[in-house]
């Protein structure tokens, strides 16, 4: 019979005691300068970058002043509108629209989608009606909005509102139904066992679990009210808003267009801004993205 070949015991190989304590203080260090600010630093190296190209690229290529003016021709053109046209006023008039019109349009697009999506019924039933609104060109109903309310200021107004709410619904709708369509049934089976009303399945359930897609549509439809709103002062003619600071670029040269062009983009980045502040006050549980390790020590 054979003898065995004892099998040679594999040593384990464990680290030192020092090495193992340097990986831990390694770990447990805060990042480095670099690694924890990299992000606005890039950041801050592109904005200068653009304004730098802005400033003198343009220049440097030929382009005219009178086709893309200077950001210091643009600065001007802020302290003359400032001074002379009351810019004070059409921002504050542009703001008050896209807020209402946002609000509204997100209240309807929210009850909507929320109806839809608890009632496949009225879905089958309204949705070819509201697919049809969307396809319809939001443009085309500002000049029957004025024949309808009329030709004061108040009701043009009201025409750029009433655009921003057309703009907004859609989007937030999609995304309410699209989240409560997707609720698992089990849990809404589970809550029937329980003896739960359909009120308290909404709540308890479906509503929470629309919260990050409703947001999404928020964040959407916080732009697009500045879109509806100043397509709508445009179409409308009003005299007040940046919609008219836009039309008087017409006569008044480049750089009052393109101050209210940049002045709208300020409205729409305050709006969405907004909207992640809320999203992050309520849905504080949801996990955050982590940039470039800008998260690492608990920082936001």
């Amino acid at each position: 019979m054979a003898e065995s070949t004892p099998t040679a015991a594999v040593p384990t190989v464990t680290p030192p005691a020092g090495a193992a304590a340097h990986e831990a203080e390694r770990l447990a260090a805060p990042p480095s300068f670099w690694r924890a600010y990299r992000v606005p630093i890039w950041s801050a190296i592109v904005l200068v970058l653009f304004v730098a190209g802005w400033e003198w690229g343009f220049r440097a290529l030929g382009v005219p002043k009178y086709f893309i003016p200077t950001l210091s021709e643009i600065g001007s053109e802020f302290v003359r509108a400032y001074e002379r046209m009351d810019l004070v006023n059409h921002t504050a008039v542009t703001s008050f629209e896209v807020l209402l019109g946002f609000a509204l349009g997100s209240i309807l697009g929210m009850t909507m989608g929320y109806i839809l999506g608890m009632s496949p019924t009225a879905e089958v039933v309204l949705s070819p009606y509201i697919l049809a609104l969307q396809i319809a060109p939001k443009v085309a109903f500002a000049p029957l909005f004025v024949l309808w309310f009329g030709f004061s200021v108040e009701a043009k107004m009201s025409v750029a509102i009433l655009v921003a709410v057309l703009v907004v619904f859609f989007p937030i709708m999609i995304n309410v139904l699209g989240a409560v369509r997707a609720v698992d049934p089990a849990m809404i089976n589970l809550a029937r066992t329980f003896n739960a009303t359909r009120w308290q399945i909404f709540w308890k359930i479906e509503f929470p679990a629309s919260m990050p897609a409703l947001f999404s549509g928020l964040r959407i439809g916080s732009t697009l009210a500045v879109i509806g709103v100043t397509v709508g002062e445009l179409v409308g003619g009003i005299n007040r808003g940046l919609g008219f600071l836009l039309l008087s670029g017409e006569t008044m040269g480049a750089p009052l267009v393109f101050l209210a062009i940049i002045v709208l983009t300020v409205i729409g980045i305050v709006a969405y801004c907004a909207v992640i502040f809320a999203e992050r006050r309520v849905l504080h549980y949801m996990p955050r993205r982590d940039f470039g390790g800008m998260n690492a020590q608990g920082g936001k």
